[in-house]
């Protein structure tokens, strides 16, 4: 009863900050707000998402995959965003015809 009360309070908070994430996406008037918004918040809700089910686990295997799934969006993102900063950053090239 406690554990599916966690669940749901955490899993419904990560759903909160990729609601806040995706409206920035929209919202915001530059790319590199616009990556602020999806980096910092995508990846908090997705910890909190992992953190509720992590309540529903059934052994350490579990746990350790959704760490991990964690971990890895987190060096994803982190490594797109530098990507996507960079771009937008370097003027275009020119098309040599």
């Amino acid at each position: 009863m406690v554990t599916d009360l966690a669940t749901y309070a955490l899993t419904g908070l990560g759903l909160v900050f990729f609601w806040a994430g995706t409206i920035g996406l929209i919202r915001f008037p530059d790319t590199f707000s616009r990556l602020h918004a999806l980096t910092k918040a995508d990846n908090l809700g997705l910890g909190f998402i992992a953190l509720g089910l992590a309540f529903q686990a059934d052994g350490w295997a579990t746990l350790a995959m959704l760490a991990l799934i964690w971990m890895l969006a987190l060096l994803a993102a982190g490594t797109v965003a530098q990507l996507v900063a960079r771009a937008a950053l370097s003027p275009p090239e020119e098309d040599e015809e």
